[in-house]
């Protein structure tokens, strides 16, 4: 890893209306601020260069990859298999439920005007937030349903609490109302060496007037350890390449805001150091093609064994995998099926 990494826990005074984007604001590109900033999801409105092959269109069936699903193969091709070819069900956790809903309200947050962004505010996004969640993905009231399908309200509340401490973590280390995002959950995507679709939701990415990128993405657990650290950054690096690839432009920053530890780690990559990436997912790519082709994904036991929710499936545990699907064929199968699911359920 070539570029420079920081990591700074929350700034004094983080509500005061002159404190600072981030605990290291002088190094990372200011936001644009104008009144024509968007807020709608998924809507860019300062100008950036466009590279020269935005516009390429993958080839038809072709491989395609998500920070996920590279990340799932590097930890257990046999785990890549289940979620991506068997598309084996899960069951989302309370935690990756909590994280989805404090997405859902960091994402409705910049929709108040500046000055209403407020902690209180983002408080009372909570409770509807949730219930249009829940609308959404029925599975996901079911994590909290008690006896005979009532609502189990002393969990619930607890799991409602658990996303506003969270929030609390989250204007330790920025104050929105100084912000505009360019972006919010937004899906990018990129064809690189004429061969391969990468792509991926980015939660946040701030423009400065001067056409400066930096990437955001909000993490709900606790800062990880340094194996943990290298797989977030492993997905910041995959947005910073798809950026580089359609815009022409080296994100400046890429940020990792860790809301339950209230803590900024801030990397900063160069072109070089993600022309090498981009040939480590080509690298990946070729080796997911060659193990469809084969049908052979073998387990890779690890500590993270103990939180997969398929060892019933898992040699390792004495299960046997299902049957090799057959609508899956030898090229672009799986991953573009359901883009990023287990993504946005983080």
């Amino acid at each position: 890893m070539t570029g420079s990494l920081a990591t700074t826990g929350s700034p004094a005074s983080p509500a005061a209306p002159d404190a600072p984007a981030a605990p290291d604001a002088p190094a990372a590109p200011e936001t644009a601020t104008a009144p024509e900033a968007a807020t709608a999801r998924g809507t860019a409105t300062a100008a950036v260069p466009d590279a020269p092959d935005a516009d390429r269109q993958p080839p038809a069936g072709g491989p395609s990859l998500s920070p996920s699903r590279a990340a799932d193969f590097k930890t257990c091709p046999l785990l890549f298999r289940f979620r991506t070819i068997d598309r084996l069900p899960e069951q989302p956790s309370p935690d990756q439920a909590r994280g989805t809903l404090v997405h859902a309200v960091l994402e409705r947050l910049f929709d108040l005007p500046a000055a209403e962004r407020t902690l209180e505010a983002a408080a009372d996004l909570v409770a509807p937030q949730w219930a249009g969640l829940t609308e959404q993905e029925p599975a996901l009231a079911a994590l909290f349903a008690g006896p005979g399908a009532a609502p189990a309200g002393d969990a619930l509340s607890v799991f409602l609490r658990g996303a506003r401490e969270l929030l609390e973590g989250y204007f330790a280390v920025e104050d929105p109302r100084r912000l505009e995002p360019a972006e919010r959950e937004s899906l990018v995507s990129a064809l690189v060496a004429d061969e391969l679709l990468i792509r991926g939701y980015i939660d946040r990415l701030d423009v400065s007037p001067a056409g400066e990128l930096r990437v955001v993405d909000y993490k709900t657990g606790g800062a990880p350890r340094e194996a943990f650290e290298g797989r977030a950054l492993f997905q910041l690096k995959f947005y910073a390449l798809v950026l580089l690839r359609t815009r022409g432009v080296v994100p400046r920053v890429l940020r990792l805001l860790y809301l339950k530890d209230a803590e900024v780690c801030d990397y900063r990559p160069d072109a070089e150091e993600l022309e090498r990436f981009e040939r480590t997912l080509l690298a990946l790519s070729g080796a997911i093609e060659r193990a469809k082709r084969d049908r052979d994904f073998r387990p890779k036991p690890s500590k993270l064994c103990g939180w997969c929710s398929h060892q019933a499936f898992c040699p390792e545990f004495g299960g046997t995998p299902p049957p090799w699907p057959e609508r899956e064929t030898a090229s672009g199968a799986g991953d573009d099926a359901a883009p990023e699911v287990v993504d946005r359920l983080g």
